[in-house]
């Protein structure tokens, strides 16, 4: 049953105004009523910062007035002397509209103005105390006009979903303990049409393919970039200003609706990037929105962020803090989107981030921390999940700031997961290196397994990794051709080992050779090749192996889910290790070989006895590999082995990844089958 999301028509709650149109049924074009959504209720949460649900009260929102349609306007702007709505219904005309200041100091304006509707274009005209008069778009428009026109339009969030059974059963999905494998995507360069490369595809004609894709790549979810209202592409949507609204060149709220809605209904999961970090100075932005800084703190040691030359959300200040918190709730409540993923946490968690000494203001008790910061995320996250049990909220923080993946009743931010951002860089830095050279740096590797269970991790190969000069994945590893594509498919094998849920960046599936351009589509053309083919299909295989392995994925934020088995072959560059699962039949051995050298016998302790079958081998010949497969499944011997009492002999293949799984027969390697029954 398709289930419907949107507002509701709403009758006017101020009583004396809805009498006054009792004796005048038709209100003029320049009339303007003061009618209100407000409840004292909404003004006493809004001012105590705890009004999480303010987009069904400011804004502009369609209502039927006594039978004249008509739309309410309502903006927080308490330092402004006059304000007005101008547009195309009355010609921009700054004094024909004027908005009402309630009565009760909120500083809300407000009014309703009768025959305008649903796609009218409009702005607000601010007057401050001083005198200065500017244009500003609506802080919580619905959509707006496509770059570079700046205005807002009259819209609704109404739409018809067809994603019951998702939403219904998402929660097995979602939780810490499922396979959660995320396909970060930018949508205005994933695919474009190559008749028309230079013209965004919208969320409508994107959707088909993404979720083909997406279903036949294997990702449980994908997580969209910022898909909010931003002038500027280079800033790849983390500059936003209409945080209530998604970008408009792509489509309407609706068509977003419809690709989340389609994502879910081949069972995809929808995570959004969220920027409560900082917002850009665009005259008509949140930047000094009523002449004084409203959003933002007037002292620029509190105020401006240095490094995106942006300005930082006063979170100390109670409607600021229910605006942002409003905005997640808004993405999770009428975008159906799954979870969130948290841009910069860490330039927010601390007052002297990018910061010299005398550029930024200790906290009250002299420390660096961003004590109004920590409280907003605490607050948002108790109120996200509190109406969303079954969504996930992910904390992108570069730092070791404790306990952002705790829950807040033990004094943690209160964050579902958190980016490991370490790891990234100690892996990314590791398989850089000749493998000739690995053998002194193999604690770059083992390393993360010191605090891999000190937060709920997620392990991310994220866009900026692949820009400004890093290279794209493949063109990180060293090598010859060969190499580099062998080096790529056992670092995604490592990732995919490691405890943590899993991130990976378009176009390192397959091996995208140029680093990530978010002006054009990625470069699809690569699929033509075998290599790419080869990559393709190795993550692929690894999403199968994620999901259907309970030792993957089961205790991926527990320690009782892995154990060393060596670590000490530094000579070889060889690692071992177990994943385990609940139940001990499913453990898997993983055996990694970081250089170019095959080794033939390999003995390695497992941690049973019985039957071990390789279930995947980052060699193969389909992943485009050299083919050194443990083709028959072997019978652990009584040999002490890396301080097991059992051991097998593995042939590792070079710079390959071998999993290994006890088996109750000895079984045949579906590769080895293929190859007799090819010969018979």
């Amino acid at each position: 049953m398709a289930r419907k999301t949107g507002e509701q028509k709403t009758e006017p709650t101020n009583n004396s105004a809805a009498d006054d149109m009792n004796n005048n049924p038709y209100l003029g074009l320049n009339a303007v009523e003061t009618i209100s959504r407000f409840t004292d209720f909404d003004i006493h949460l809004f001012r105590q910062g705890k009004h999480f649900k303010l987009y069904e009260k400011l804004g502009s929102h369609v209502m039927e007035v006594k039978g004249v349609t008509g739309t309410y306007f309502a903006v927080w702007a308490p330092n402004a002397a006059r304000i007005s709505v101008t547009g195309n219904f009355n010609g921009w005309n700054k004094e024909s509209h004027l908005l009402s200041s309630r009565w009760d100091s909120s500083g809300i304006w407000e009014g309703w103005i009768p025959n305008i509707g649903v796609g009218e274009v409009y702005k607000y005209h601010v007057v401050s105390q001083n005198g200065h008069q500017q244009e500003k778009s609506d802080p919580f428009a619905l959509w707006c006009e496509v770059a570079p026109r700046t205005a807002s339009i009259v819209w609704d969030t109404w739409y018809e979903w067809q994603d019951n059974d998702w939403m219904q059963n998402r929660q097995e999905k979602n939780k810490l303990n499922a396979p959660i494998s995320v396909y970060e995507v930018h949508l205005g360069s994933w695919q474009r049409d190559p008749s028309e490369p230079e013209r965004y595809l919208t969320y409508k004609e994107i959707a088909p393919q993404l979720v083909a894709y997406v279903q036949e790549m294997g990702f449980t979810h994908v997580e969209f970039m910022p898909v909010m209202e931003h002038p500027y592409p280079p800033s790849w949507g983390y500059q936003i200003t209409g945080y209530f609204s998604c970008a408009s060149r792509m489509g309407t709220p609706q068509e977003l609706m419809y690709l989340i809605d389609q994502l879910h209904q081949a069972g995809i999961g929808v995570y959004i990037d969220w920027v409560p970090s900082h917002f850009p100075g665009d005259a008509h932005g949140l930047f000094r929105f009523d002449g004084t800084a409203l959003y933002e703190h007037e002292d620029p040691r509190k105020g401006y962020h240095p490094d995106w030359k942006s300005y930082i959300f006063n979170y100390g200040r109670n409607e600021v803090k229910s605006f942002l918190i409003s905005n997640a709730i808004f993405w999770l409540d009428r975008y159906h989107t799954d979870g969130l993923r948290v841009d910069a946490v860490a330039s927010m968690l601390y007052l002297d981030y990018s910061r010299n000494h005398g550029e930024w203001i200790p906290n009250e008790f002299g420390g660096r921390e961003n004590l109004e910061a920590i409280a907003l995320f605490r607050e948002m996250n108790v109120a996200a999940y509190t109406e969303f049990p079954d969504i996930q909220i992910v904390a992108e923080e570069s730092t070791s700031f404790p306990g952002v993946s705790r829950p807040v009743y033990v004094g943690g931010l209160g964050f579902g997961m958190k980016w490991m951002m370490g790891w990234m860089n100690d892996t990314i830095k590791y398989f850089e290196k000749d493998p000739a050279f690995r053998k002194w740096h193999q604690d770059q590797l083992t390393f993360s397994l010191v605090y891999a269970f000190s937060e709920n991790f997620m392990l991310p190969f994220s866009h900026d990794e692949v820009v400004y000069g890093k290279h794209s994945l493949i063109n990180k590893m060293p090598g010859d051709e060969w190499q580099k594509f062998a080096n790529l498919r056992l670092m995604f094998s490592y990732m995919f080992t490691h405890p943590g849920t899993k991130l990976i960046f378009m176009g390192g599936e397959f091996a995208q050779t140029s680093e990530w351009n978010f002006q054009q589509s990625l470069d699809w053309h690569l699929l033509e090749k075998k290599m790419h083919v080869g990559m393709k299909e190795c993550v692929k295989a690894l999403n199968r192996l994620y999901k259907s392995e309970p030792a993957m994925y089961e205790y991926s934020f527990s320690a009782s889910g892995f154990e060393w088995i060596d670590t000490q072959d530094r000579e070889n560059s060889v690692l071992v290790f177990a994943r385990k699962a609940a139940d001990p039949e499913d453990t898997l051995v993983i055996v990694l070989n970081m250089t170019q050298v095959p080794r033939k016998g390999y003995r390695v302790g497992v941690t049973s006895e019985g039957n071990w079958k390789e279930i995947y081998n980052s060699d193969a010949v389909a992943f485009g590999g050299s083919g050194i497969i443990n083709y028959h499944a072997v019978t652990a011997e009584s040999h002490r082995w890396h301080g097991k009492s059992n051991s097998i002999l593995l042939d590792l293949p070079p710079l390959g990844a071998v999993i290994v799984k006890k088996d109750p027969i000895l079984r045949i390697h579906p590769a080895a089958a293929a190859i007799m029954e090819s010969k018979s």
